[in-house]
């Protein structure tokens, strides 16, 4: 049987409620199996230290708003603007090493399994 739980309306570019000074904020827009839809807003937050992200799915992540950059395992750095995306495939090692303060950065990442895209 397949769940999913989705919010029903909004706004990807609302900021009210969201604090400029506070942390990263995560939101979770729909979920079901073997897929998550989520909005995400940084203001200057960066993977910390010599940390990688190693997740266990797929993610095809847009900025929706901003200026952020990556920078994978592997050496190569993607500096991304306004409307760029990316597919991050499952267990590539990566860390966000910049993300723009003025504006905020706004992330729309869809995360999922066993979608086989190439």
């Amino acid at each position: 049987m397949k769940e999913y739980n989705s919010k029903t309306t909004g706004n990807l570019f609302d900021l009210n409620g969201i604090d400029p000074n506070g942390s990263e904020w995560f939101e979770t827009l729909a979920s079901g199996n073997n897929l998550s839809i989520e909005r995400i807003v940084s203001h200057g937050q960066i993977t910390p230290g010599n940390q990688w992200y190693n997740q266990q799915s797929d993610e095809w992540v847009v900025l929706l708003q901003g200026e952020a950059t990556l920078e994978f395992q592997n050496g190569s750095i993607i500096k991304l603007h306004k409307g760029d995306y990316i597919f991050i495939p499952a267990h590539k090692k990566h860390r966000v090493s910049y993300t723009s303060t003025t504006p905020p950065c706004i992330w729309l990442a869809i995360h999922f399994l066993n979608l086989n895209l190439q």
